[in-house]
């Protein structure tokens, strides 16, 4: 089943007296249970991309359906319930709120989503146990290690239970001991069903998902599942 239909999304951006084909026509499919390598060059469209998967973004033209829903013609308050329900995110810089713990941090989409309180503290402190992270849910992000606020970044992005994960560069600013750890985790969140994304500079790490996209000045220059997808 398709998660995501991607059809001739176009974004541009005016810099100066340029105009910039950030994504040039893009058709892309990913099916529900996917694990996704997106790759390319500095200023090839990846975030781009990832932000409009993430419904961060607009496109100029093209539709966008995730589970079936064209996302593109929502209002933004529509498209924050989606993102909220539906979609967890993954920083290179993790993206904490600093002057919240752990515990609060991982909750913060709960929060927001109106989860009472109660099934917030249920849920937060299974997340702590499977995460590793049961004897630092008072810790504040500086007084975690980099692998640990990834952690509980990753927590806080699987807290309401998305379709789809979308990581940027997720193991940018670790070594290579706790990226693979890292790595780890998103890959046996893909294992129980869902969907994972991940932008990625890293051939080793882009050539252990299932399927890698590799862009090139806006394009979709080649889909190692395209043949697959089509035939589907």
């Amino acid at each position: 089943m398709a998660l995501i239909e991607l059809a001739g999304i176009e974004r541009r951006f005016q810099l100066g007296d340029t105009t910039v084909n950030a994504l040039a026509g893009v058709d892309l499919r990913i099916d529900a249970g996917e694990y996704v390598a997106v790759m390319g060059p500095s200023g090839s469209g990846k975030s781009t991309l990832l932000n409009l998967l993430g419904l961060l973004d607009r496109p100029n033209a093209g539709s966008y359906r995730l589970e079936g829903r064209d996302v593109t013609t929502l209002t933004p308050d529509e498209q924050a319930k989606v993102r909220s329900a539906r979609i967890g995110f993954v920083f290179q810089s993790f993206h904490l709120v600093p002057r919240l713990t752990a515990a609060e941090n991982i909750a913060l989409p709960m929060m927001l989503a109106g989860i009472a309180p109660a099934e917030r503290a249920r849920r937060v402190e299974r997340a702590l146990a499977d995460f590793g992270l049961a004897n630092r849910a008072d810790h504040k992000p500086d007084q975690l290690s980099g692998g640990q606020r990834q952690r509980v970044a990753i927590a806080r992005a699987t807290i309401m239970q998305p379709a789809l994960i979308l990581a940027d560069e997720p193991t940018g600013n670790l070594d290579r001991h706790t990226g693979d750890e890292v790595v780890h985790l998103l890959e046996a969140l893909n294992a129980s069903g869902v969907t994972l994304v991940v932008v990625t500079h890293d051939p080793t790490l882009g050539a252990r998902a299932g399927r890698q996209l590799v862009m090139e000045d806006g394009c979709l220059q080649h889909d190692s599942g395209r043949s697959a997808h089509a035939a589907g």
